[in-house]
C-alpha cells in the first residue's frame, strides 16, 4: 500500500499525471508493490526554495506499509527521479526522494 505524494514547483497537465501515474504504478515493482494498490497525490506549483534558489524542484515522499531492500529502495530513487526529470523537465539534482515505512495501515475499516 505505498502512497507516493509528488510536490512541484512546476504545473502538471493532466495528460502529464496520467503519463506519471503509469510510469511510477510500473516503478513501484521494483519494491515488490503493485499499482493495484498505489495512491498517487500530485501538488503542483508549490512554493519549494532549494539549494537557495526557487527554479524547478520536486519532493517526492513514497510512503509504504512495510520495509523494501536498501537495494530497492536505491533503484526506485533512480526511476522516479528519471520519470519527473523527464516528465517535468526538473534537473535531477533538483529532486529530493523521501521514504517512510508504515508499520500501521488502515483500509476499508480495518488495520493490515
Amino acid at each position: 500500500m505505498p502512497l507516493i505524494t509528488a510536490k512541484t514547483s512546476t504545473a502538471i497537465s493532466k495528460e502529464k499525471e496520467a503519463v506519471i501515474k503509469e510510469k511510477l504504478g510500473k516503478a513501484i515493482e521494483l519494491i515488490n508493490k503493485s499499482e493495484s494498490w498505489l495512491m498517487i497525490d500530485f501538488q503542483e506549483n508549490c512554493h519549494l526554495w532549494f539549494k537557495g534558489e526557487e527554479s524547478p524542484s520536486a519532493m517526492i515522499e513514497v510512503d509504504l506499509f512495510g520495509k523494501a531492500s536498501d537495494s530497492g529502495y536505491g533503484a526506485l530513487t533512480k526511476a522516479i527521479t528519471d520519470i519527473v526529470s523527464g516528465e517535468l523537465a526538473i534537473a535531477p539534482d533538483r529532486i529530493y526522494v523521501k521514504y517512510n515505512e508504515i508499520n500501521h495501515w488502515g483500509y476499508s475499516g480495518f488495520n493490515f
